[in-house]
């Protein structure tokens, strides 16, 4: 087979040690992203150098994908989906579909590889320069002889069915991809082991370094510094200052504003939006100052009743707000008097820096409201938290047990005959819910009993005056209960005060909030987390409680919930797709089919070392089995990615495949519907029980 990078392999000489390996010197760590074939040995380089423990992937096909979140965290071993010539979405290389095809049928499409652009302005972002791909390629025969070892410790489902052809086919591809990024501009180079030296892909017989392996570059400027700025003012000159009052202003030019703690309002055509910062209740001073976010939202109160999302802007950010950006255009709803590319703002560490874009369109500041975010909450929260407590009348804590026993057999009484639930064949309300499409739905993921982060989500966005308008649908996707939290596994408070919580809110929005249930949604014994029993410790606590009586009704409870939730603008279901063949009725009637209940409640998404989960070929045939057009998001919880996100959308290099995860310790992350489009949405973390539980009464 073609070695395609014989005799162009140059090694570096200008090394520097990091961590006991050798890199070239002028990188960056934190540009370093590795790559590789199955069994190149990227895990441990990995932790050898002390970088991200978990996987990404990276579909070169998929637009942006330079700006995807698992490049966020550097550096991490990254696994390639490769665009192929007669498949309609990218492969990796231990894919069922790569593997089973022919040689021969496997041509990449290099047309379909999107290249990284180049800084448009002084201020736009190089992507081409942002990272630095390492290739790791052994000879195949000690990859083979790699994974021919460790599959004999039975635990890498990839080198199942291994040959040495196979591991030479995948070498191949990873060396054609790599010539190819590097004849595009990317920064390459290539590593056959640690023990040696990293090489150079030179054509020209010269082996020659790019820039950032030269060890006197001098550097380019660097945003990211108060000094690099001040170089950056000294070349294009300083940009002013502008300062917000209460009279609208036009900004002429660029202009910089203070993060100051207080709101303004930017004003473009007619659509007003309120750019305020983002700073959570509760937050300590700390927190604030390395988190120095900033949020654009429209400023109508929840009198509309119309959910609202919003957008973030980070340090280090710049967005575009025109009727080109088709993110922005969806969230604010812009008319024809706003240009195509009307505003760039900035988040220089805090501050902005705003510029307008074209001039025949002016850009207005005003500050409407003079008053530090810090030391305010406005009316429409206050209402929002008000209601929220009300729920458990009075204050967020555990309900005594004769209002917990009414409360849950209440609501027992609600599944039995719940609406938009077609009947199974007893005739009771079976596993599908079809919801119809008028209602905004918000998708939530797994709370595991992050009380705080259901109150979050309630509090924002109106939504709970929204459910009592009837113009919001609520569907939490199972696995509210048994806390992730290594310290509080082991109680089950905070999982029984949650559930009251829900059960409250299905009482009083019978048909506006859902839940599915979920694989912790059981008193299963063999239901564990890091060796703890918690289904068996969510048992007796309920039982120490509340009494038998109590648990017999969660039973109850938990049977009568539906697994799979479906409207016309996605289709939603706790862990993931059935197998193919799975009809609608199997669905309806799923009390009689408990293998397909199992798929529903506890399959997982098909990974490099999860090769027996769900991929394509089972969300298009749910899609199919549903009726739902192509494009339908399919949303599921269950399977966070790595520990840092709340949201990962395509996940699996699926497309309109999303996964949501509403537990995470640094705020919660869900779905909203916004014209017509689910818009994933994060909230930064508050403790709001018990800011909540200290409000007055008369607030």
């Amino acid at each position: 087979m073609k070695n395609r990078l014989y005799k162009i392999l140059k090694p570096i000489k200008e090394t520097q040690s990091i961590r006991g390996v050798e890199l070239p010197v002028g990188l960056e760590f934190r540009q370093l992203v590795v790559t590789g074939p199955p069994g190149a040995g990227k895990t441990y380089y990995i932790n050898q150098i002390r970088g991200w423990p978990n996987e990404g992937y990276l579909d070169l096909s998929k637009r942006g994908w330079w700006k995807n979140q698992s490049l966020i965290y550097r550096p991490r071993e990254i696994h390639l989906g490769i665009p192929y010539k007669g498949f309609p979405e990218s492969l990796t290389v231990f894919d069922q579909e790569w593997l089973d095809a022919l040689p021969e049928n496997l041509e990449i499409d290099y047309s379909r590889i999107r290249i990284p652009p180049l800084a448009g302005s002084f201020f736009g972002t190089n992507w081409r320069d942002r990272y630095i791909f390492e290739f790791m390629i052994p000879d195949a025969e000690i990859i083979y002889e790699r994974r021919r070892n460790r599959q004999k410790e039975g635990y890498f489902p990839v080198d199942a069915n291994l040959s040495l052809e196979v591991v030479a086919r995948q070498i191949e591809q990873y060396s054609a991809v790599a010539l190819y990024l590097h004849r595009a501009g990317l920064n390459v180079y290539i590593r056959k082991t640690l023990e040696q030296p990293p090489m150079l892909i030179s054509e020209k017989g010269v082996g020659a370094l790019p820039p950032w392996a030269v060890a006197d570059i001098v550097p380019r400027t660097n945003l990211k510094s108060l000094a690099g700025w001040k170089e950056l003012f000294l070349k294009q000159g300083k940009v002013p200052w502008f300062t917000v009052n209460a009279a609208i202003q036009i900004l002429d030019g660029a202009g910089r504003i203070s993060h100051d703690g207080k709101s303004f309002d930017i004003i473009i055509g007619r659509r007003h939006l309120r750019i305020s910062p983002e700073i959570p209740l509760g937050a300590s001073k700390r927190y604030l100052r390395q988190n120095k976010n900033w949020i654009i939202r429209k400023p109508e109160t929840c009198s509309d009743r119309t959910l609202r999302g919003f957008a973030r802007i980070m340090p280090g950010q710049t967005i575009q707000l025109g009727r080109a950006n088709k993110v922005y255009d969806d969230l604010f709803d812009f008319k024809k008097d706003v240009a195509k590319r009307h505003v760039s703002i900035t988040n220089l560490k805090g501050d902005l820096l705003i510029k307008p874009l074209d001039s025949d369109y002016p850009v207005r500041i005003v500050r409407l409201d003079n008053e530090d975010n810090r030391e305010q909450i406005n009316a429409t929260r206050i209402a929002s938290m008000l209601e929220a407590r009300s729920l458990l009348g009075g204050s967020i804590s555990m309900l005594e047990k004769r209002s917990a026993l009414a409360l849950i057999l209440e609501v027992n009484e609600i599944l039995a005959e719940e609406p938009y639930r077609p009947r199974d064949a007893h005739g009771l309300p079976g596993g599908l819910l079809e919801i119809p499409d008028e209602p905004t739905p918000v998708i939530v993921g797994d709370l595991h009993g992050m009380v705080d982060n259901l109150l979050k989500i309630l509090t924002e966005s109106c939504l709970i005056q929204a459910l009592q308008d009837k113009s919001a649908i609520l569907c939490i996707l199972g696995d509210a209960v048994h806390s992730e939290n290594a310290q509080e596994m082991e109680n089950m408070d905070s999982s029984i005060l949650i559930m009251d919580l829900i059960l409250s809110l299905k009482r009083r929005f019978p048909a506006n909030v859902f839940y599915l249930r979920g694989n912790h949604d059981d008193f299963d014994p063999e239901l564990s987390k890091n060796g703890i029993p918690q289904g068996l410790l969510m048992k007796r606590a309920l039982e120490t409680y509340r009494g038998n009586s109590f648990v017999e009704a969660i039973q109850t409870f938990y049977d009568r919930l539906p697994v799979m939730m479906f409207s016309p603008s996605f289709i939603a279901v706790h862990a993931g797709p059935p197998r193919v063949g799975t009809t609608r009725e199997q669905i309806i009637n799923i009390r009689e089919n408990h293998a397909i209940a199992g798929e529903l409640l506890k399959n997982r998404l098909k990974r490099p070392h999860y090769l027996s989960g769900y991929g394509k070929t089972e969300i298009r045939a749910l899609r199919q089995m549903l009726g739902a057009a192509k494009p339908t998001p399919v949303i599921v919880g269950h399977t966070p990615l790595d520990p840092f996100g709340t949201i990962w959308q395509n996940a699996g290099s699926i497309k309109n495949h999303h996964i949501v995860y509403s537990s995470h310790q640094n705020g919660p992350g869900l779905f909203i519907r916004i014209k017509g489009k689910m818009v994933p949405l994060s909230y930064p973390y508050e403790p709001l029980a018990k800011l909540i539980n200290k409000m007055k009464r008369s607030s």
